[in-house]
Order: structure tokens, then C-alpha cells, then sequence
């Protein structure tokens, strides 16, 4: 009973991670390690700039001629202004004049703020990764595009300030692509050991069914 009450404790945890303060829809996309490290950057450029930058990854399947203004519109009487929502829709086919991909969109709370940052550098880093052809996973590389979108979406805003942020990923950080893909293959051995590996390794050695 113990235990049981443990894991529920713990799985409670990590979900509450996944949904932060500035996360206001994470459909499992985002891992809560890395959802941590968002929030982590979002506060600090709350609090030096006053400017929000929301954050939304979607598995809902937007089609195409969706309106991502329209679907942000569900959220705005709880989001502090001025903000800037980015919104991650792998799932999404959408074709639009506002600045998006069909897979991330950035949502600004006003058209003055539009020109606190350069969507097109924006999508650049976050298409670095999402399209990159290497061995790391499909979740490592939602991770890492998420975080690297948002970290320079967060340190344009502030620069437009005139202020410098810390926990943002400076140039030369790509060590961030190597340790998310870890963590992810790290999470995904254990899982297989436990469900598995394990099992099948007492059952073989004790001839426990």
C-alpha cells in the first residue's frame, strides 16, 4: 500500500511539472524536465522585462485554414498582458498570414509587440532541430526545438528591453541537443528494464511467473 501510494505521489509530481505557470497546454509533448528549463526562462522574463511569454504544445489537429489567433483566444482572459504566446501544433495543417509553420506560431497580445522580435529567427532555431536528420528522437527533438524557439523568442524580447537574461541558451549551446536525447534514452531503458527486463530476468533466474 506503501508503495503504491509512493508511485501515485511521485507520478502526480511529475505531471504537475508539465503544466507550468506559463505552459498553459502541454498534451505529453514537452517532457517535464524540459518544461521545467521553459519555466525556469519564462519567469526570469517576467520579471525583468514584464513582458509573458506563454507556451502551448498541441496534439489537437488544426486544420487547414485554422485561425491560431482564434484558437488562442480561448486562453486570453487568464494571460497577463502584454504576452506572447507560442504555440506548438505538430499535428496541425494550417496556412495563414501570421507568423507560424504549420507547426509553431507565435501570438503576440498586441501588433506593437510584433516588433520586439523577429518571428522568422524565432522559427529558424526551432526548425533547426525539429527537421534535423540525426539519431536523437522524435521527443528529444520536440524538447530541444521547443526550448531553443523559446529561448531566443525570451532574450529578443528582453534585448528589446535593454536587458540581458541568464538562463536562456546562449550560441554554442548546442550541448542541450546531446543531453535531452540522454535523458530521454536514459528514461526509456528504465521503463524496459522495469516492466520488462526485470520480469523477465526473475522469472528466468527464480522461475517466477
Amino acid at each position: 500500500m506503501t508503495k503504491a501510494l509512493a508511485r501515485v505521489t511521485l507520478l502526480a509530481w511529475l505531471l504537475s511539472l508539465s503544466i507550468s505557470a506559463h505552459f498553459l497546454v502541454n498534451d505529453y509533448l514537452i517532457t517535464p524536465k524540459a518544461s521545467v528549463v521553459l519555466e525556469k526562462m519564462s519567469q526570469e522574463l517576467t520579471k525583468k522585462t514584464g513582458i509573458t511569454a506563454y507556451a502551448i504544445a498541441t496534439t489537437q489537429k488544426l486544420q487547414e485554414g485554422s485561425n491560431l489567433y482564434a484558437y488562442a483566444k480561448q486562453y486570453e482572459s487568464n494571460l497577463s498582458k502584454p504576452f506572447v504566446i507560442m504555440i506548438f501544433a505538430p499535428n496541425a495543417i494550417i496556412k495563414s498570414s501570421i507568423s507560424q509553420t504549420g507547426r509553431l506560431g507565435l501570438i503576440p497580445s498586441s501588433e506593437s509587440l510584433k516588433s520586439a522580435y523577429d518571428h522568422r529567427e524565432v522559427l529558424h532555431y526551432f526548425n533547426a532541430f525539429i527537421g534535423s536528420k540525426d539519431s536523437n528522437s522524435l521527443q528529444s527533438k520536440y524538447d530541444v526545438a521547443m526550448l531553443q524557439a523559446y529561448s531566443e523568442l525570451a532574450d529578443e524580447l528582453a534585448a528589446h528591453k535593454g536587458v540581458t537574461l541568464e538562463s536562456t541558451f546562449k550560441e554554442g549551446s548546442s550541448w542541450i541537443v546531446t543531453f535531452f536525447a540522454w535523458i530521454v534514452r536514459i528514461g526509456a531503458v528504465l521503463l524496459f528494464w522495469i516492466y520488462f527486463g526485470r520480469p523477465f530476468y526473475r522469472r528466468m533466474r527464480y522461475g517466477r511467473h
